[in-house]
């Protein structure tokens, strides 16, 4: 009975935060539900008529972004006032990406749609929760209509396998992906590097990865369980954005990545293909230049403990 009950309390330690961010988010979900049946509302969920709803779930997590995590969001400024995409590094759980969500909400009633992996619309009981706060599944149309129509649209190019595998040193899990930087060079629209400092001190992923990596490839389902949830401060930071340049030659191009050669590509093709990857390159270093500035590497927990009461800082 001891050992059992010194197990459970154990796993209610370790899983307890994350297992309560998963409550709260299907509550919200019932209660957009019970808006909706006795607003008796048919409109489209992304329309202003939503907006009073969003303004309420949004107040319920940034009040808990403010009491657990001491959640602070800086360079808002940034954003410029018509589309643009946002590129982010993503944790364990994103649930800094949710509180910038609320946040930036309530202060600039401004809707960002997020870019999410496949099997985030395959989990029961949150269809309506994804359609009013604006989450798509990322393909080139949808993203390029998004940003047509003014929004901001953002995605993390190392998605669940960044969360998964990527840990306490903060590397970037990109592999080769560029097809954000594609969508903005087709859209005309700037790039916006964000990072939220602690993530990683906050919620984790077990050490043991080889066999949840293999899992992962040959499923594409995240089966391992983050565990953590400590009260560390959270800190969002977004950077300056990379404008789109519609007057670079490939000239300049060979100036900015020095170690690529077009002397002997000069089609379209080679041109479009070396664009797309200077500013995946170019966001990729803003990314990286973010977690050098803001964060203790290799993450300490202790240290982003004590940061919350870090009054200097504030």
């Amino acid at each position: 009975v001891i050992i059992a009950s010194l197990t459970i309390s154990a796993i209610l330690v370790f899983f307890i935060v994350p297992l309560t961010i998963v409550f709260f988010i299907y509550l919200s979900n019932i209660s957009l539900l019970i808006y909706q049946r006795n607003s008796e509302l048919e409109a489209d969920p992304l329309s202003s008529v939503w907006d009073r709803a969003r303004k309420t779930i949004a107040s319920f997590w940034d009040i808990y972004a403010r009491i657990w995590h001491g959640y602070e969001l800086h360079g808002v400024e940034n954003l410029p006032e018509g589309p643009g995409i946002l590129v982010y590094y993503h944790g364990a759980i994103p649930i800094d990406y949710l509180y910038f969500l609320s946040r930036l909400f309530l202060w600039k009633k401004r809707l960002c749609l997020s870019v999410a992996d496949h099997f985030v619309f395959r989990l029961p009981g949150l269809k309506l929760l994804l359609a009013v706060t604006g989450v798509i599944p990322g393909t080139r149309e949808e993203c390029l209509l998004a940003l047509k129509n003014g929004y901001l649209v953002s995605i993390s190019p190392g998605g669940v396998r960044e969360a998964l595998f990527s840990d306490e040193s903060y590397q970037l899990v990109w592999g080769n992906r560029k097809g954000f930087a594609q969508v903005a060079l087709d859209a005309k629209v700037p790039i916006i590097p964000m990072y939220t400092q602690n993530v990683r001190e906050g919620y984790r992923m077990f050490k043991e990865r080889r066999f949840f990596r293999k899992l992962y490839e040959s499923t594409r389902l995240p089966f391992t369980p983050p565990y953590g949830g400590l009260p560390v401060k959270f800190r969002t930071y977004i950077g300056k954005p990379i404008p789109y340049d519609p007057n670079i030659t490939t000239e300049e191009l060979v100036e900015k990545v020095s170690y690529l050669s077009l002397q002997n590509c000069t089609t379209y093709f080679a041109f479009s293909y070396m664009c797309k990857f200077l500013f995946s390159f170019q966001t990729k270093t803003a990314v990286q230049a973010l977690i050098r500035k803001h964060q203790t590497l290799p993450g300490n927990i202790w240290k982003a403990l004590l940061e919350r009461f870090d009054k200097r800082r504030k």
